[in-house]
């Protein structure tokens, strides 16, 4: 799975999709169907259902079996499938356990409920999913879960822990990890809105990255990756100038729009994802209007003007 996992990341950026739910807030099976099935049609390199884009943090067990199996019946093996698991340990071994029967090709290990832990710690934690679980997993740092070398090390011996996704940005430790790190170990960028920070990921060694812009325009999303992929600093510069850095600014004018941002741009382009579950809300009236003028200009910038 780690090699086929590297193979996809070289390939297209990692996607994850959103969780489609009706106005009233329950689970919408048959919208996630043919969104994800879109999804995976425009190539990615892996897809990663029930995560922080697709929030799972506000699923049960019966939503996240619903999503994590559409996912792989509209996979069809055409892409690994690498579903979100977390909470502590136990609950995360619940959902690996879900995962697993619905046929999932990995897991991604999402940050810890609430504390902050030791090194000792965080390494226990993942030692005690990884001995509950076959599957592949991935260890997402961000928050409160921010590896040493040392640590890198010690998960890395662990027979089914193959890789790091690294939300903290901290390329200087980033650095050390991936030096401290078998050569097959597997590293990609997630960041929020990765793309930002793409070109200074690949400096250290990591130039695969997951893509939220992926989950409302693939057409914007894959002619970055490939002007990244390309060296074309001028069509990286017009992307991040004109799209990629005012959606950025866009963002960060209320928590959780890293989410509702990115559900209420696929709404705009008629994709059948809803509204998001609380504590997240949808964009103000204001904000959606400035999302729609920065999509339109977005596509248009990639030729796929709406």
């Amino acid at each position: 799975m780690a090699r086929r996992l590297k193979d996809g990341m070289a390939h297209g950026v990692l996607s994850f999709p959103l969780t489609s739910f009706h106005d009233d807030g329950t689970l919408d099976p048959d919208g996630y169907r043919a969104y994800v099935a879109e999804r995976i049609a425009a190539g990615p390199g892996a897809v990663f259902p029930a995560c922080g884009t697709g929030e799972f943090f506000s699923l049960d067990e019966e939503e996240y079996r619903q999503v994590v199996a559409i996912t792989v019946e509209e996979s069809a093996g055409r892409v690994p499938v690498v579903a979100g698991v977390g909470y502590g340990w136990a609950q995360a071994a619940r959902f690996a356990r879900i995962a697993q029967d619905a046929g999932a090709d990995a897991l991604l290990v999402l940050p810890h409920y609430l504390v902050t832990a030791p090194q000792d710690g965080l390494v226990a934690q993942l030692e005690a999913l990884a001995a509950r679980t076959p599957l592949p997993l991935v260890t997402y740092q961000r928050g409160q879960v921010a590896y040493t070398a040392d640590s890198l090390r010690r998960i890395a011996a662990l027979p089914n822990v193959i890789g790091l996704k690294d939300g903290h940005s901290d390329l200087d430790r980033l650095q050390r990890l991936t030096l401290a790190a078998p050569d097959d170990f597997l590293f990609f960028n997630g960041a929020a809105t990765a793309e930002i920070q793409a070109r200074a990921y690949a400096t250290v060694g990591v130039p695969a990255y997951s893509s939220a812009v992926h989950a409302f325009a693939p057409e914007i999303a894959g002619a970055f990756f490939t002007a990244l992929r390309d060296g074309d600093a001028d069509t990286l510069d017009r992307l991040l100038r004109g799209f990629y850095v005012p959606f950025v600014e866009l963002r960060d004018r209320a928590p959780g729009y890293a989410v509702s941002l990115v559900k209420a741009a696929a709404r705009l382009r008629g994709r059948p994802v809803g509204p998001v579950r609380a504590p997240l809300t949808d964009p103000s009236a204001r904000d959606l209007a400035d999302l729609r003028t920065l999509l339109d200009a977005g596509l248009d910038l990639v030729g796929a003007a709406p």
